[in-house]
């Protein structure tokens, strides 16, 4: 099987020539983590169980789309490569120009995982006739009956497994932290790896800074005097205001255990549980800091399952691009980075905004320039892209559209797009930085009849 692979929906075409009598089928591989290894050795394996499955049922694999390390029961999660293979499907042709007549795959919670994804592959699977599903199990019609009652019976086994093991996961995590056991991920600032032993430098600015919030310093001034030092995160981030506030109020400093923001409490006494690490300061000045903050700024009132008590809705997006870009910079084993692209203050008059990727900061790019390059892409001549009425884009242009309708417009035609790192040093604005990715042909119920121009 030729071809690199990699994360995120590079398609690999497998195939160059004539199938020779086989069937031409497309292959799917996905893994929910690779954080050990980091290098796709999960997908190489499917890939090869796929390769031999398909041989044994008459079939040649002609493209195959990856996955690594992405999630499929998580609502929102990005899979870039399971979006290429719906496109392909409802084109009816890969982007060598191989015809589509099935897909294979080793299983498939594979695929899906959710009933929307499905319903999604189902539809892009039957959109064109004759088409077959094949895994090591055999041969599939998914037209027929039996074939969809035999998928949602995958489903259902599917979605119980992800929610016996979300409970499992989270009563262990319950368990460690009743008994005062560190969190367990990456080293928290402050201590060392064994996560019980304070780190020298480290707990002297978290206690210095604690002392200096209390006594009415700007936490953007603390986070200011840690960049001066050279203070780096423990995974290799400069401070900043955010990230400063949830060090000093984590309740880890005063040696408290908190569990999904909550903190744990004895059930025979009502007092906190005391975790098994060194504290850095004592529980007094722990509530003196956090009460300096609003309670949206709290360690205990963010991040994952942690409620949030401001009692106020999510702000709306203030940019048309918000949410719909993706980093494409590599990371250092070669895979895509593919986290979201966040608008921030820009720093010239140009680009009063830009977007930026948190997870990788290796990718940003003008805010004007990204909204203007996705403005393009839904007006303009792209491949498999039904084009708005006329209505729509004379109220666009006119200014009679407000953002909030601008990018359900957008988000009918791009699912989402791809940002390439930018050339340093380059005056120019380049749009094609830009790549979307696209709905099937039609999805958003336009008709084909319209004006395709600009």
């Amino acid at each position: 099987m030729s071809g690199e692979l990699s994360s995120g929906g590079d398609v690999n075409n497998l195939g160059a020539g004539e199938t020779g009598g086989l069937v031409p089928v497309v292959a799917y591989a996905r893994t929910s983590d690779d954080f050990r290894q980091r290098d796709g050795h999960g997908v190489r394996y499917q890939l090869r169980i796929i390769e031999r499955t398909a041989h044994q049922y008459g079939c040649t694999v002609v493209a195959a789309y990856v996955d690594n390390g992405r999630s499929a029961s998580k609502v929102g999660a990005a899979r870039l490569g399971f979006d290429l293979l719906l496109a392909d499907l409802g084109h009816g042709y890969t982007d060598s120009g191989h015809r589509i007549a099935g897909v294979v795959c080793v299983a498939d919670d594979r695929l899906y995982r959710r009933a929307e994804d499905l319903a999604r592959f189902f539809a892009a699977l039957t959109s064109w006739p004759g088409r077959i599903y094949v895994d090591p199990q055999g041969v599939r019609d998914p037209y027929s009956q039996e074939g969809l009652l035999q998928a949602v019976r995958s489903l259902d086994v599917a979605v119980t497994e992800t929610r016996v093991r979300s409970r499992r996961v989270s009563d262990w995590h319950w368990a460690r932290a009743a008994e005062g056991v560190p969190h367990s991920g990456p080293r928290p600032f402050g201590w060392q790896e064994d996560r019980l032993t304070l780190h020298p430098e480290e707990a002297k600015l978290v206690e210095q800074a604690i002392s200096d919030r209390i006594a009415g310093k700007a936490v953007r001034a603390i986070a200011a005097d840690w960049c001066d030092l050279g203070v780096t995160g423990t995974r290799g981030g400069r401070p900043n205001a955010q990230t400063v506030t949830q060090i000093i109020t984590a309740p880890r400093v005063c040696g408290y255990r908190a569990n999904r923001g909550e903190l744990l409490l004895i059930p025979e006494t009502g007092q906190p549980v005391h975790g098994q690490w060194e504290p850095i300061v004592m529980p007094d000045q722990w509530h003196s800091v956090c009460a300096t903050f609003s309670p949206g700024s709290l360690y205990l009132h963010r991040g994952s399952g942690a409620p949030r008590l401001t009692g106020q809705k999510r702000p709306a997006p203030r940019h048309l691009a918000t949410g719909f870009l993706r980093c494409g910079a590599r990371r250092h084993d070669g895979a895509m980075c593919l986290g979201a692209l966040c608008a921030q203050k820009g720093r010239s008059k140009t680009s009063p905004y830009v977007y930026s990727c948190r997870s990788c900061g290796r990718c940003s790019i003008s805010g004007p320039l990204a909204d203007e390059a996705l403005e393009r892409l839904v007006f303009s001549e792209v491949r498999g892209v039904a084009k708005p009425p006329q209505l729509l884009r004379d109220r666009w242009r006119s200014g009679e559209m407000g953002l909030e309708e601008k990018r359900k417009v957008v988000a009918s035609v791009v699912t989402r797009c791809i940002v390439r790192p930018g050339v340093k040093g380059s005056a120019s604005w380049d749009h094609s930085r830009v790549e979307p990715l696209l709905e099937r042909p039609g999805q958003a119920g336009w008709s084909h009849a319209e004006p395709t121009g600009p």
